[in-house]
């Protein structure tokens, strides 16, 4: 299974309480923090939902 990493690259000050709801469920609680989750179709789904908070990175 592949891995994706994860990266806050924008505040979440003025996001919506489940947008931030959302980060902290990524586990990214601070600006530039980077964490890794398998690529399943859940991780996908939040991560689509906090897109614009957010970078994406493969990894193998």
């Amino acid at each position: 299974m592949a891995k994706i990493e994860v990266t806050q690259v924008k505040s979440r000050i003025g996001q919506t309480l489940r947008q931030k709801r959302t980060l902290d469920a990524l586990g990214l609680n601070k600006l530039n923090k980077t964490v890794s989750h398998d690529d399943t179709e859940t991780v996908l789904g939040m991560v689509a939902k906090v897109a614009h908070l957010v970078s994406v990175t493969e990894t193998i």
